[in-house]
Parts: structure tokens; C-alpha cells; sequence
């Protein structure tokens, strides 16, 4: 017989919803109000209600709030996930594979710079420091070394997107090749990462070279023949102009991707991510039906997803100073070498090669999923985690400012020049 919550666990889950919700969003809205990322204020609200604070300072409500019914935690587990597969669903709405292809040539100048020093520099220092710093329980120093680098290679798309918006330059050259490069990251990041996964999960060498082709088959697949068939899904939804018909179709292969790369042994996160691609390349998902899905997603689901990332550890008692100056410094570094030396390459100034190296040393929500997956896959362990955690939120909180100053500095040399 199926087991049912109780009506006393459904109260649970009521109040667990409500009490990460309700400060999550809150903080958000105070992150947003000072031009910061909400992602930041999401995390704190779930340290703050978290094992870091309510667990040390009132050990019994949070036991009672989050403990005492494990069904009803697990419930609100599973809405979490559900978020942050909508979210990397969205996520995938902003690789524009036409755009890709116009500004291939200079984009991909930047995107494989910015891949290569990152993911270079992430390996050797996690490869080299994994003794002293960075072992874990899984005690598997090449896929440790191959996380890092993959993990400091992938930029937020969504918050260059956003900086190039506040700064009136998305739709300009100098955007749309940015933006470009950012989208080629995150592609080929989510595709080395889900290759790590495979060769953690796998048992042998051969089982290992096999799971890797499957995830660059079914990734080949979605971008070519799984692209035609979600199109001529939605257009046979689309007919008689039924919006929740088109939403119900791209929901269920959102839901049918997360389901086919968690099989093939990756997070369903890739799988959405995928689908997310396919999506966006069909005039029947149009940009209406994007900004609801969007603004559900990002104002209830992922506010829960990102709260919740604060309920899975003390932050305080796992805090290692030294591990997290480690993460962060190699992060920055090797992102604004990367880039910066792209840029120079694809014929920028000085002014907004600096600009670009900034922007693309943003990183965001990607990084903090990536993260969690690898701490739930224990090749990293807590301190690790937390590392990555303040690498992502403080380069977030820099990139934009410095970003728009040399973007500025730059315009005021061209107007000295002309005049």
C-alpha cells in the first residue's frame, strides 16, 4: 500500500515551506533593492533558519520544524529539486544557438581562453593541494581535480545578462559577443561536468568510456533530432492558441530530459538544461510564455532550492578560512587571465578586455548546483563546499560594478579621442 502523509505531516510541510519562503524571499528582495543578486539573500535566509543559527541558538524549534517529521522535510526535498530543475530549464532558454553561430569566431576566442587557464589552473592546485586541502571521502584525487577545473571554467549567463542590461550594451557588438561567450561556458561546462559524474559513477574503465559517449550522444541528440521533435510538439500545441497546452508539452520534456540523464547516471539538471536549449529555438514558446514560467520559477521555486542549501550544513562550524582563500583567489585569477587575454585576442581594447574578464568571472546559480551535486556525489567535502559558496556569492557582488567602471572608461577614451 502506498504510504500518505499524515495531516500532522502535512502541517510540517506547510511550515517548513513557510518558514524558508518567507525570509528567502524577503532577503531577496533586500539583495535586489541594493543592486545585489538575490541568489545571496536565498542563501542566507537558509543559514539563518539552517543548523548555522536557529540549529545552535534554538536547537529545539529547529528540531521541531525540520526534524521531527523526516516525510514532510522530504516532501519539501522534493519541491527543492523540482525548482532547481526549472531553473536550469530557464537557464537553458539563454543559449542561443543562432547567436552562437553570428558570433562564433571572437566569442569563442574568449569562451576557450576563459575555459582553458580556469580549467587548467583549478586542476593543478586542487591536484597538487589535495592532500593537505582538499581530500574527501570518496578519495578520488582525478575526478576531485577535474571538478574544480570545470567548476572555476563555467560563467552565470544569467548575471552577465543582467549586467550588460543595466549597462544599456546588450544589443551592441561588444554584447552580443560577451553574452556568446557566456553561453559557449556554460555548454561545454555542464558537458564536462556531466562526464565527471560518469567517470565517478562508473566501475570500470570500460563502463567509464561507455557512459561518457551515451551523455555526448543523448547532448548530440537534443541539439539536433530532439530539437525538431520538441518543435513539432509545440506546434501542435500551439494550435487553436492554447498557452497551458505549450506549457504542459515543455514541462513534460523538461521533466522527460531530467528523467533520461538521471538514468544515464548525470543529475537531472543536465537533462533540463537541454531540453531548456531545444525549447528556446521554437516561435511557439514565445517570449510570454518564458517571463510567466520565469517568474514563478524564480520568485516561489528557486528561492526554495537556494534556502535550502543553507539547511544542509553548519556554515560556521565547516568554515576553513584558508580553503576558501585557496578557491577564491584561483577563481579570480585564472578567469580574469582567461578572459582578458580572449578578449585582446578577439581585437577589444584594453579597457573592455578588462570589462569582458570581469563580467565572464561572474558566477551564480550554475556554480552552486554544481557544488551541491558534487557534495551529495562526495567528491568534495563541506569546507570545499562553503568555498565555493563565498567564491560564487563575491564574485557576483564584483564583477558588476567593475564591469560597468571600465565599460564607462572606455566610452569616455572614445569621445576624448573624436573630439
Amino acid at each position: 500500500m502506498v504510504s500518505k502523509l499524515s495531516s500532522s505531516e502535512i502541517i510540517h510541510f506547510l511550515i517548513i515551506l513557510l518558514v524558508i519562503l518567507i525570509p528567502a524571499r524577503f532577503l531577496g528582495e533586500v539583495c535586489r533593492r541594493y543592486k545585489l543578486p538575490a541568489i545571496i539573500g536565498e542563501i542566507v535566509a537558509g543559514i539563518i533558519v539552517g543548523p548555522t543559527l536557529l540549529g545552535v541558538f534554538f536547537p529545539t524549534v529547529f528540531n521541531n520544524i525540520f526534524t521531527a517529521a523526516p516525510q514532510a522535510y522530504a516532501a519539501f526535498d522534493g519541491i527543492a529539486n523540482i525548482g532547481i530543475i526549472l531553473l536550469m530549464f530557464i537557464a537553458g532558454f539563454e543559449v542561443d544557438l543562432g547567436q552562437i553561430r553570428r558570433n562564433g569566431k571572437q566569442a569563442i576566442a574568449i569562451s576557450l581562453t576563459g575555459i582553458i587557464f580556469p580549467f587548467a589552473i583549478g586542476f593543478g592546485t586542487v591536484w597538487f593541494l589535495y592532500a593537505t586541502h582538499f581530500a574527501n571521502n570518496a578519495n578520488n584525487q582525478l575526478v576531485t581535480s577535474l571538478f574544480f577545473g570545470t567548476a572555476l571554467s563555467i560563467t552565470a549567463l544569467a548575471v552577465i545578462a543582467k549586467i550588460l542590461l543595466d549597462l544599456d550594451i546588450l544589443k551592441t557588438r561588444i554584447g552580443n559577443i560577451v553574452l556568446t561567450a557566456a553561453m559557449v561556458d556554460d555548454f561545454l561546462g555542464w558537458i564536462l561536468f556531466s562526464v565527471i559524474i560518469q567517470l565517478m559513477n562508473a566501475s570500470n574503465h570500460e563502463a567509464s568510456f561507455w557512459s561518457v559517449i551515451e551523455v555526448i550522444v543523448f547532448a548530440g541528440f537534443m541539439l539536433t533530432g530532439g530539437r525538431w521533435i520538441i518543435h513539432r510538439s509545440l506546434a501542435i500545441a500551439a494550435k487553436g492558441l492554447k498557452a497551458g497546452r505549450v506549457f504542459t508539452v515543455a514541462i513534460c520534456f523538461c521533466i522527460i530530459g531530467a528523467t533520461i540523464t538521471e538514468l544515464l547516471g548525470v543529475r537531472g539538471v543536465f537533462g533540463a538544461f537541454l531540453v531548456g536549449i531545444a525549447v528556446s529555438d521554437s516561435e511557439h514558446f514565445t517570449e510570454k510564455h518564458k517571463h510567466v514560467l520565469h517568474q514563478f520559477t524564480i520568485n516561489v521555486l528557486a528561492p526554495l532550492f537556494f534556502a535550502s542549501v543553507g539547511l544542509r550544513l553548519n556554515f560556521i562550524a565547516n568554515f576553513n578560512l584558508e580553503i576558501v582563500l585557496i578557491i577564491l583567489i584561483i577563481a579570480c585569477l585564472a578567469k580574469l587571465i582567461g578572459a582578458g587575454i580572449g578578449g585582446l585576442l578577439s581585437g577589444m581594447t584594453k579597457n573592455e578586455s578588462i570589462a569582458v574578464a570581469f563580467g565572464m568571472n561572474a558566477r551564480g546559480s550554475q556554480e552552486i548546483v554544481l557544488g551541491l551535486i558534487a557534495l551529495q556525489a562526495k567528491i568534495i567535502n563541506e569546507p570545499v563546499f562553503e568555498g565555493l559558496v563565498v567564491m560564487t556569492v563575491v564574485t557576483m557582488v564584483i564583477s558588476g560594478p567593475v564591469m560597468k567602471h571600465y565599460f564607462l572608461k572606455e566610452q569616455r577614451y572614445q569621445v576624448s579621442i573624436t573630439t
